[in-house]
């Protein structure tokens, strides 16, 4: 409370009174008088003696006035050096995204980036925990879902199309004599722990076996390309992996959407709008891309 009492304390040394000092500062002869009073309680002090004449420094009033004066330049010098800060294209904007988003894109993607906005420099943590923004645990968030119900400024930028993939390969090998509902095929799966998920029992494919279930998209795309089994993957993915090709009878899908996320506090920053722009420009430029047959 130090900090906010003090410009008080120098307005009432630097006129010599609470009117003079209220109009000084830009506040009331009350608020001003409450101020001072509330110091000297704090100090345990008198800072001002008070008179018909005004309110004059006293001994202790004296001791801390070059150092009010000198916290008041810091405090401005601060602020001169701050202000204006967010509406500059430059400083730091932590950025997260999810593992496998882009693989081979992105790069190009932020080196486009920095060529256009040299002086911003993002931290970039690639992960699939969803980091919380609320938290200051990231400033923007790449995001894949069906909809956001975080406390937070969302921009939906593209939605994207998947379908269930598997390699040449492995079609030649298995597709031939796969039996009613695509028995003695096999799924990779996405983790799950159900023997047979919701998911297998819906698809196209559901007397499938359902094996290598594994976590990172990365590894199920890669695992799809070495001929293991199919699954479900989004159209990009034939981007970065090749030999991708989609299963016979399979229709393609619109999935889910890819957001931009931000806190509310930050959509006025400069470099944190700018970054929001760019990333949207370059999202939606692969439109043909993300959606595939449904462009």
């Amino acid at each position: 409370m130090d900090w906010a009492r003090l410009p008080y304390f120098l307005a009432v040394a630097q006129t010599g009174s609470l009117r003079a000092a209220a109009e000084h500062i830009g506040a009331t002869h009350a608020t001003v008088d409450r101020n001072l009073r509330a110091l000297e309680e704090d100090y345990g002090v008198r800072l001002f003696d008070r008179s018909k004449q005004g309110l004059r420094l006293t001994a202790a009033g004296e001791v801390l006035l070059p150092m009010a004066e000198e916290a008041g330049l810091l405090v401005s010098n601060a602020r001169r050096k701050v202000q204006g800060l967010d509406e500059e294209a430059r400083g730091t904007v932590r950025l997260s995204m999810p593992a496998g988003f882009l693989p081979g894109r992105f790069a190009q993607i932020i080196a486009r980036f920095e060529r256009a906005y040299p002086d911003i420099e993002l931290r970039i943590s690639v992960t699939n925990k969803f980091e919380d923004i609320n938290r200051s645990e990231t400033d923007v968030s790449i995001r894949i879902a069906h909809q956001i119900d975080d406390d937070v400024v969302g921009r939906k930028v593209l939605q994207y199309s998947g379908n269930v993939f598997a390699s040449q390969d492995y079609l030649d090998r298995h597709w031939a004599d796969a039996g009613p509902g695509g028995e003695g095929l096999q799924w990779i799966g996405w983790g799950e722990t159900d023997p047979i998920p919701d998911w297998v029992k819906a698809s196209p494919f559901p007397k499938a076996r359902l094996r290598y279930m594994v976590r990172s998209p990365t590894m199920i795309g890669q695992l799809v390309s070495a001929g293991m089994g199919m699954s479900y993957l989004p159209y990009s993915a034939q981007d970065w992996i090749p030999g991708l090709v989609e299963m016979p009878s399979c229709k393609p899908f619109l999935d889910r959407s890819i957001w931009l996320l931000l806190h509310s506090d930050l959509r006025r920053t400069t470099r944190v709008r700018v970054l929001i722009e760019h990333l949207a420009q370059e999202i939606r430029a692969l439109r043909a891309i993300f959606l595939g047959p449904l462009a």
